[in-house]
């Protein structure tokens, strides 16, 4: 499908796929979505621990660049999967020059090792995080009482409403330890009764930007 790149409301970039007019991030602002969505709503409720996040669809390593720079402040140690069946080119990611965008030039070299570095296998990006990126269907997952955190982050239920399935959050509660968070930018009724329907306590939040609410759902 033919992909550009497009700047979004808040001067950030991300990637349009045309055929479907659906974006990798909001189109009211890739940087503010992925801080209110993910960091605000997920990775802030922890600190002082070792965690382990899962990422669906890593996409163009957005949230994994900014939990990398968020995760020192909160003293975090952070295991991070990311499942994505179509990586992006490493062209697209020069092109979205997100450390410009966060004023984290320096950590330029980290963010390309996150993209270079070879699927189905772990690696340390940083003394504090440590990466394993997997290009596999979302429907392959099957861990166990592994992550506290998902950040769920799958191309809309407009156009892949097979992702925000009863089956899909089943996997993902089955993923998640007691007590885990999956945190997403949707918030359709589809979506959380689907949710609730696999044994989530959800809640709705504030949206980012240009979006009314978004869900939380907890793992009791």
């Amino acid at each position: 499908m033919k992909r550009k790149i497009i700047t979004t409301g808040d001067g950030s970039k991300t990637i349009q796929i045309e055929d479907w007019d659906e974006q990798y991030h909001s189109k009211h602002g890739a940087i503010q979505e992925a801080y209110h969505v993910f960091i605000e709503h997920g990775l802030r409720l922890f600190q002082n621990e070792h965690i382990h996040i899962l990422e669906i669809g890593f996409g163009t390593g957005l949230n994994a660049l900014i939990t990398l720079l968020e995760a020192p402040k909160q003293q975090l140690k952070v295991d991070y999967v990311g499942v994505e069946a179509y990586p992006v080119s490493m062209d697209e990611v020069n092109e979205l020059d997100y450390c410009s965008q966060l004023h984290a030039e320096d950590h330029q070299p980290l963010f390309e090792k996150m993209h270079q570095s070879l699927w189905e296998e772990n690696h340390a990006i940083a003394s504090n995080f440590s990466l394993c990126k997997q290009q596999k269907d979302f429907l392959d997952i099957n861990d166990a009482d592994l992550f506290n955190l998902i950040y769920f982050d799958a191309f809309g239920a407009r156009v892949q409403p097979e992702l925000w399935t009863e089956e899909i959050f089943e996997k993902m509660f089955t993923a998640l330890k007691k007590d885990g968070v999956l945190v997403t930018y949707a918030a359709k009724g589809s979506v959380r009764r689907a949710l609730q329907a696999v044994g989530f306590t959800v809640e709705r939040l504030p949206g980012p930007p240009g979006k009314r609410e978004m869900l939380r759902a907890i793992k009791k």
